[in-house]
């Protein structure tokens, strides 16, 4: 399976933030976005999702040899920077409404509390209500989400920003179980995190997005050469 990017434009009025976007990624691998804050990572991950329609350019999945016209947005789980979710109701509830409402795209289902169990959410803490949740229980409840579900492409914003180092650790090792049927996206500030998920780096800059070379990601210039490229022309 290939997620396909082709000449992906995005404007917001006068101010362009996308500009010719292209780029294929395959099932198996994380790849790890970097930019400057504004760069524009966020609305590419909007674009990509089907949360925002971009200006030109076309986003499609490949599987099976076969190339979609449109992206089917059915097939991408999104994590937010900033978690959305129906405060009025606690965990457990949300949980059942959210299994309900996807029976369809669930192969293999667990229990509420075994999914609880995973992400390591304390007993009492899951029939509590949401709108008492801390920004990381919140951003844990997105990825109980995606566990679920488990939707072929995923794309995390910034995922483990909120997280104490254990749960961060623990997240980290989830992403990476998952990685072998899944494409993985992730934005993220932190150039260690990228060199220890990633298989893939890619730079969004100046409203294009490069790959940066996988000698880069393993060598010890590697912080130095995100840095410099991301001090070019036009962010300073």
């Amino acid at each position: 399976m290939k997620l396909v990017l082709k000449n992906i434009d995005k404007s917001y009025g006068d101010k362009q933030v996308l500009k010719k976007v292209s780029y294929t990624f395959e099932k198996g691998k994380i790849y790890g976005l970097l930019g400057r804050n504004g760069a524009g990572k966020t609305t590419l991950f909007n674009c990509i999702s089907g949360e925002i329609k971009y200006d030109n350019g076309n986003v499609t999945i490949i599987e099976d040899g076969k190339e979609t016209e449109d992206i089917n947005y059915r097939k991408v789980g999104y994590v937010f920077s900033e978690p959305a979710l129906p405060e009025f109701l606690t965990g457990y509830e949300f949980l059942r409404f959210y299994i309900d409402i996807n029976k369809d795209k669930i192969k293999k289902l667990l229990t509420i509390d075994e999914y609880f169990d995973i992400i390591k959410i304390n007993e009492e803490d899951r029939y509590r209500l949401i709108k008492g949740y801390s920004h990381g229980m919140k951003n844990k409840m997105q990825m109980i989400c995606i566990l679920i579900t488990k939707p072929p492409v995923i794309l995390l914003d910034e995922p483990l920003t909120s997280f104490d180092v254990v749960v961060a650790l623990e997240i980290k090792n989830l992403i990476i179980k998952m990685k072998s049927e899944h494409i993985i996206i992730f934005s993220t500030h932190i150039l260690q995190l990228a060199t220890d998920l990633c298989d893939e780096i890619l730079v969004l800059n100046n409203y294009i997005l490069e790959e940066v070379d996988s000698e880069v990601l393993k060598s010890v210039e590697f912080e130095e050469k995100i840095v410099e490229i991301l001090k070019e022309k036009g962010n300073d």
